[in-house]
Parts: structure tokens; C-alpha cells; sequence
């Protein structure tokens, strides 16, 4: 058991999140407990308003839980920090800093200067193909290219734990598979502790190791899935009969939460 517990990266324990709004009190989240293993990449799926977001914002010391912890590294979190990396769906680049700039911005923030620095932001195109786009600014990409450069900043940081809000839930059909292929290669690489939010059950278990299925508001855990299908994963795996068992199941399961809130 000792053992097991070294291997905790991130623990959130009975973490509850309330909001005054305008018709009172609303609780976000209520009673929430996960351990997440290092170098364990696991998704998140629930209808919308279900505290997903939330949740993940707690452990990125965006937001106090109102009760309950959450543990990153053995320390409980308060406030931002950099062993936690965030990627939002919004891109959130510097529209002012080129493609290699932004990413030289993490490593300035590590103190990586020099050739070491330069060598490290060739790494990091080259890990998402944009060695060509190095001295272009973001308003002269594609939403997808956006998004790959905010995923190398965030890995240029070289946080213990990347904290992944719905990274692809703007992009078109055809982007988003590559972007999950790049991912799933990268993260196979670089072995980062993974929390990836999706609203897209096959995006869910063609990345994660385990699904986590929250509950319509206020937000629980419903049901924790474990994906045995080995890696590497391709987009033929969504084609496998246990890939296909595997979204019936958690389909179902989010979509009696979907009804619930429309009661």
C-alpha cells in the first residue's frame, strides 16, 4: 500500500464546490475523491454543467475548493504553480510573440537560457511539426496549429501534470483525430501525468487509460472505466468490437445524466 500511495500524483479528497449566484447557493461539485497515478492519462466525460471544468481548475489552483483538498506532488494545492501545466480550448497564446517566442516564454519561466533554451524549443516544433511556422505570429495559423503550439509551450514548461480543458473541442473532425494521434505519441514520449476533459466519448477512450463519468449537478464521480485496449492506439481502434462495447457503455451512462438535467 505504501508503495501505491508514492505512486499518487494528484489526490482529491472529498472536494466540494459551492457558487453564490444569482437564484442562491449552487453546488458545483459535491464529494469528489480521485487518485490519479503518475504518469496515468485520464479523461473526463459528463453532461455540460456537470463541474468538469470546475474541477479541473481546483487542481490547478485556479479555484478554492469550498471543502475537501487536493494533493499535487505530496503538497495540497493553493493557488497556481508550476508543476501543474494548463491547455485551455481558447488557445490563450501571446498574439504579440511568434510561434517560437511563446514557447521560449515557458522555458524563460524555468530559467532555460542559451543554447540549451534553443535547443529545447527546436524539441518542442519538431514534437508538433511546426518547425516551418517557428517565426509565424497565431493570427497567420489554423485554430489547429494554435492549438499545437499551445500544447508544446505547456510541455516547455515541463509541468508534472498537464491539465487538459476540452484542447480540441473547437477544431473540425479531421483536425481533432490528428491532434489526438499527436497526443497519444507525445504523451507515450514524454510520460506526463494527464487530466483531459472532453465532451466526445471516442476521444475519451481512444486517449485515456481510465474514463472518469461525472454526474449531472452537482457534480460526482458516477462511474470510473478502465480501458483495457493496449497502446499504441490508432483511429482503426475505433473500429475494434471492445472499442465500440466500451462507447456503448459510457455513452449510456452520460446520457441518462443528460436526461436527469433536462427533468
Amino acid at each position: 500500500m505504501a508503495g501505491k500511495e508514492r505512486d499518487i500524483k494528484v489526490k482529491i479528497e472529498n472536494v466540494v464546490k459551492k457558487f453564490n449566484g444569482r437564484n442562491g447557493e449552487m453546488v458545483a461539485l459535491n464529494g469528489v475523491n480521485l487518485d490519479i497515478h503518475e504518469n496515468e492519462f485520464i479523461t473526463v466525460v459528463g453532461p455540460s454543467g456537470c463541474g468538469k471544468s470546475t474541477l479541473l481548475n481546483i487542481i490547478a489552483g485556479l479555484h478554492e475548493p469550498t471543502s475537501g483538498r487536493v494533493i499535487c506532488n505530496g503538497k495540497e494545492v493553493h493557488g497556481t504553480g508550476t508543476d501543474r501545466g494548463v491547455v485551455f480550448q481558447q488557445y490563450a497564446l501571446f498574439p504579440w510573440l511568434t510561434v517560437k517566442k511563446n514557447i521560449k516564454f515557458a522555458l524563460d519561466m524555468r530559467g532555460v537560457k542559451g543554447e540549451q533554451a534553443e535547443a529545447e524549443i527546436q524539441k518542442y516544433l519538431k514534437m508538433v511539426d511546426l518547425e516551418k511556422f517557428a517565426d509565424h505570429y497565431p493570427k497567420e495559423l489554423s485554430g489547429g496549429m494554435k492549438q499545437r503550439v499551445a500544447i508544446a509551450r505547456a510541455y516547455a514548461a515541463n509541468p508534472q501534470v498537464l491539465l487538459m480543458d476540452e484542447p480540441f473541442g473547437a477544431l473540425d473532425a479531421q483536425t481533432r483525430t490528428q491532434l489526438q494521434t499527436e497526443l497519444l505519441d507525445t504523451w507515450e514520449k514524454e510520460q506526463k501525468t494527464c487530466f483531459f476533459i472532453t465532451h466526445d466519448v471516442e476521444e475519451a477512450i481512444i486517449l485515456g487509460q481510465r474514463v472518469v463519468i461525472m454526474s449531472a449537478r452537482p457534480g460526482r464521480i458516477k462511474d470510473i472505466v478502465d480501458i483495457d485496449i493496449p497502446y499504441p492506439r490508432t483511429q482503426e481502434t475505433k473500429m475494434s468490437p471492445r472499442f465500440l462495447e466500451l462507447k456503448n457503455y459510457i455513452w449510456s451512462q452520460v446520457y441518462q445524466e443528460y436526461l436527469a438535467v433536462r427533468k
